[in-house]
């Protein structure tokens, strides 16, 4: 006999439950096409009003389905402190001299840009602010 993880204790109905795992029969996702027909799934569940607990179950376990399979097929690449600075300003549409103040000068924004200076712990935290992110992105 089988035991059940999902249980009445945690709020579920269990038939309820047990149709929608009939209905969607989740499964660890391993191909685009299984990605893609969750995330249908998924986008229909949130399209709803109200959930009732069942289908918030569905869909906590489908989303963690999804981010697993979308964590190993989409890794994001690491970035060093000048790729994201570099980045921020692309996406802000800012230039060097436009950081002088968060950087100390438009000479120092130009070194840390170009690689020949790193960017200090000071420079990170008034980054940190200027872009509403963590420092540590800069360190």
């Amino acid at each position: 006999m089988a035991t059940a993880i999902a249980s009445p204790e945690a709020g579920l109905d269990m038939k309820v439950y047990n149709r929608l795992l009939t209905k969607f029969a989740p499964k660890a996702i391993e191909t685009e096409a299984e990605n893609d027909a969750a995330l249908a799934i998924v986008e229909g569940l949130m399209t709803k009003a109200e959930l009732s607990h069942e289908e918030a179950a569905m869909l906590e376990l489908l989303t963690q389905l999804i981010e697993r399979f979308e964590e190993k097929a989409y890794p994001i690449p690491e970035a060093s402190p000048k790729e994201v600075l570099g980045f921020l300003m692309e996406q802000n549409s800012l230039k060097a001299a436009d950081l002088a103040a968060e950087l100390g000068s438009r000479a120092k924004a130009s070194e840390i840009l170009s690689g020949k200076r790193a960017i200090s712990k000071e420079q990170a935290k008034r980054l940190g602010t200027r872009f509403h992110v963590s420092p540590a992105l800069f360190i």
